[in-house]
């Protein structure tokens, strides 16, 4: 099964994850995107490490994750992939053709057989950005999260840790 949990800052989306990836009974493989590029997103992973079960086998790419999908998409295990929208800046800020990058990426999603996770910020609730960096990254996270919707078979909004689901089957994460 293909999942995508979108929510805004504090939703409680990565949480759902964990419990539906610990529900699933798989052994979990957490591939982390962010990097620890200040004190304050040094303080967020370490949180993040501290609270993860330690069964887990984690990964850390922040960039090439079609790639990272390619190598396990036959995979077992469940793929628990947070977060899609740090991913995106990193492309944003690092890639010359970043939508190439999420056309490989939604085509590895496609074409994987392992049980996927993906957690993401939905962005398109605010207000237009008044900034052209930050309207590229609204523009991009929309049509990724679109990509992905249409690819996924259960796609959940989590608003204030309750989880609405738009697409696919009831979500039971107790």
């Amino acid at each position: 099964m293909r999942q995508l949990i979108l929510g805004g800052a504090r939703s409680g989306k990565s949480r759902l994850a964990e419990r539906l990836a610990i529900a699933s009974g798989r052994q979990v493989i957490f591939v982390a995107t962010a990097e620890a590029l200040d004190d304050e997103m040094s303080a967020r992973i370490a949180h993040h490490r501290r609270h993860r079960p330690a069964s887990w086998h984690t990964i850390e790419e922040p960039l090439r994750l079609a790639a990272l999908i390619d190598r396990h998409r036959d995979s077992e295990a469940l793929l628990l992939i947070d977060c899609l929208t740090l991913w995106l800046s990193n492309l944003l800020h690092r890639v010359a053709e970043p939508m190439k990058s999420i056309e490989t990426f939604c085509r590895a999603i496609e074409n994987c057989r392992a049980e996927l996770l993906m957690v993401s910020n939905e962005t398109g609730l605010g207000v237009i950005p008044g900034n052209p960096l930050s309207r590229r990254f609204v523009d991009a996270a929309g049509r990724l999260h679109q990509g992905l919707a249409s690819r996924c078979d259960r796609v959940i909004l989590t608003v204030a840790g309750l989880p609405h689901v738009l697409k696919g089957p009831p979500c039971d994460a107790d």
